[in-house]
């Protein structure tokens, strides 16, 4: 065998992730918001992005009325490279102050801004520091300190006398103010002992209830005549005691702000119902419109060597794919958007117990691009309907249990409803339900009906029970 080094030509075809087509891939991605932010950051790094006013909110003003003078009059090519400045700045301040009218906006009314929230700890240390306290102000800082997001306190007794260097009838009376304070629950160790804090704003409960409280294990697992049995009461005086305990709140402090915690959701696509038809609208409002920024028109007139020239058609480049990219994504969200409307569309008009199956395959065939385009153009985003908000995956629905097609969601709902209307006293088996449902030409099994029963956090047929 002959081992030697040679030359071969050899043709293939290969698909070159090039910045431009990532960039693409990327902003298809991104969401409203996402987007916004996106675009924000990219007119940082790119001078020749620059934002497009909409004429439209000027009234009669002229459209161009921004641009210089010198672009306005004559032969456009004949004055972009002769721009009088002091003209163009003249002009802009007169706009400027004729637009502003110190008068204005004193018959406006402006909508009240809402501060942030005071998270838990800071309610807590207001109040400790308008009270006179028997333990030192230091010593509940550092227990308020060392509570979670649900007010139950992360530390034992004995760590922070320690690390206080404290004695432990001091930190257990710091510990008996903080429990003291509003809301009631918040510095408790456990389950059991928040509950007990709460004991208070019931206006009137059974004697037996702090020693129900201590049976919380076998309340959870729908042992009641067990509990009964133990304090000597009926089954329904459990039963009334336990819907008394579900008053109560067993995690105090999420009620109360934290970082991160407020999550608004701004439709990417919106939905409207007009005379009958259905109309589709991008919601591209928080995204401001691009342009290119004519003030670096001069830097092209540069010879081709000059390194000022190459860095203004660089980021020409990358500002017109910007640009293009844009539109893009938002052509593939409506055309996405527009084949749902005809796929769903009796969902729309009568709700989600008509919601087909869907998958990404069906509409990537329908509108002509591949199946990861739809998967992309869908993450993460929304759709406002007149059913409603849904996330786009809701309605890329799987069939199961009927030869129409009916979608696993509708299967839920109407597993939903069907134990709305059952006799709680004896309420059905997932075997019944089971059974119902295939009367419904929904044909799913017992283990299916239970699936589908948690997912929808409908507890079991014990914990159902009513006495």
């Amino acid at each position: 065998m002959r081992i030697g080094y040679g030359l071969n030509l050899e043709q293939t075809q290969k698909l070159v992730m090039t910045p431009e087509l990532r960039q693409a891939i990327a902003v298809l991605q991104l969401s409203a918001l996402e987007l916004s932010d996106y675009v924000d950051q990219q007119m940082l790094e790119n001078p020749l992005l620059d934002v497009v006013e909409d004429s439209g909110d000027k009234g009669t003003e002229d459209p161009q009325e921004d641009s210089p003078p010198s672009e306005k009059e004559g032969n456009p090519e004949d004055s972009d490279w002769d721009m009088n400045w002091e003209d163009y700045f003249q002009h802009q301040e007169e706009r400027i102050s004729r637009e502003y009218d110190p008068d204005a906006g004193q018959n406006k009314r402006f909508e009240p801004f809402l501060a942030t929230a005071p998270s838990l700890q800071e309610h807590l240390l207001e109040q400790i520091h308008i009270q006179k306290t028997l333990a030192p102000h230091d010593l509940l800082e550092y227990i308020i300190g060392n509570l979670d997001e649900n007010g139950y306190l992360l530390l034992s007794l004995e760590e922070i006398a320690k690390q206080l260097q404290r004695p432990l009838e001091q930190v257990e009376t710091g510990l008996t103010i903080i429990q003291g304070l509003d809301p009631l629950g918040v510095g408790a160790r456990n389950l059991e002992e928040c509950l007990r804090l709460q004991l208070p704003l019931l206006s009137h409960y059974p004697p037996e209830m702090p020693r129900f409280l201590k049976h919380l294990e076998d309340l959870a697992a729908g042992r009641l005549q067990k509990i009964a049995n133990q304090l000597k009461v009926t089954p329904l005086q459990v039963q009334s005691m336990s819907d008394l305990l579900r008053t109560l709140d067993p995690k105090p402090g999420r009620r109360f702000s934290g970082p991160g915690e407020v999550r608004y959701i701004i439709p990417d696509v919106v939905i409207e119902e007009v005379e009958g038809e259905y109309i589709i609208l991008v919601n591209d409002l928080t995204v401001p419109r691009l342009g290119i920024n004519q003030t670096y028109k001069k830097a092209l007139s540069q010879s081709s060597e000059s390194e000022t020239r190459k860095f203004v058609e660089q980021k020409l480049n990358a500002a017109a794919w910007l640009i293009r990219s844009i539109e893009q994504r938002r052509l593939t969200l409506y055309k996405v958007a527009d084949a749902l409307v005809r796929r769903q569309e009796e969902f729309l008009r009568r709700g989600v117990r008509y919601l087909k199956p869907l998958n990404l395959k069906d509409i990537a065939e329908e509108i002509g691009v591949h199946e990861s385009t739809v998967s992309r153009a869908t993450a993460n985003k929304y759709v406002q309907t007149p059913r409603g908000i849904f996330e786009f995956k809701f309605f890329f629905a799987t069939g199961l249990g009927s030869e129409e097609g009916m979608s696993t969601e509708a299967i839920k709902q109407a597993l939903k409803n069907i134990i709305a209307e059952e006799d709680t006293k004896a309420p059905y088996s997932d075997q019944k339900l089971s059974e119902i449902l295939g009367e419904k030409n929904m044909k799913i099994s017992r283990r299916t009906v239970a699936k589908y029963r948690d997912e929808l956090g409908i507890p079991s047929t014990t914990l159902r029970k009513r006495y």
